[in-house]
């Protein structure tokens, strides 16, 4: 079997609005997303995103929906913002068919890339729902450090999904680009 074809990265434009709101449903929510390793829905129920938040992403200044296609298809994206001295990820997903197989390396590689070389941002941070080791223990092993400071889950708050526990919260995560990882 040969090795899949290189991603082609590009930002997002209006027009991939509904393309990335399904994306990112089938890989955090549902029955498309217990087939990937990035599921949510032992945590969530309802939606990740919506049309209205991802079209404010875009249209955002200093923020950039990044795609990233095989054959002319979607297979990831994420939200790469710039926050002051520092880029924002998040909104990271892969499609749940294609992941284990290295994609998200490449597309969290290239948002780095943007915030260090396009931006000239010191660091990159993030929010992860604490309770999801494994994804913290993926991000750990890509030179992100677990700060200790934590932002509270955004209960009643339907945009960002139905909660199926009392304790989510989010820690951030960072990584500063003068340190040299393995």
């Amino acid at each position: 079997m040969s090795a899949p074809t290189p991603p082609v990265f590009r930002p997002a434009t209006l027009a991939d609005v509904e393309a990335i709101v399904a994306l990112v449903e089938s890989a955090y929510r549902g029955e498309s997303g217990l087939r990937g390793w990035t599921t949510e829905s032992h945590l969530l129920d309802g939606q990740r995103t919506d049309a209205a938040d991802v079209r404010g992403l875009i249209e955002r200044p200093g923020s950039r929906i990044l795609l990233a296609e095989r054959d002319g298809r979607l297979v990831a994206s994420c939200h790469v913002e710039r926050q002051g001295d520092n880029g924002y990820f998040g909104m990271f997903a892969v499609d749940p068919a294609g992941q284990g197989g290295g994609l998200g390396k490449q597309v969290l590689a290239e948002a780095e890339r943007i915030a260090r070389d396009e931006w000239h941002c010191r660091g990159m941070r993030m929010t992860v729902i604490v309770q999801r080791e494994e994804l913290i223990a993926w991000y750990g092993r890509r030179g992100y450090r677990r700060t200790g400071e934590y932002q509270p889950f955004p209960y009643g708050d339907e945009r960002f999904g139905i909660p199926r526990r009392d304790d989510l919260r989010f820690e951030v995560l960072r990584k500063d680009f003068d340190e040299v990882t393995a």
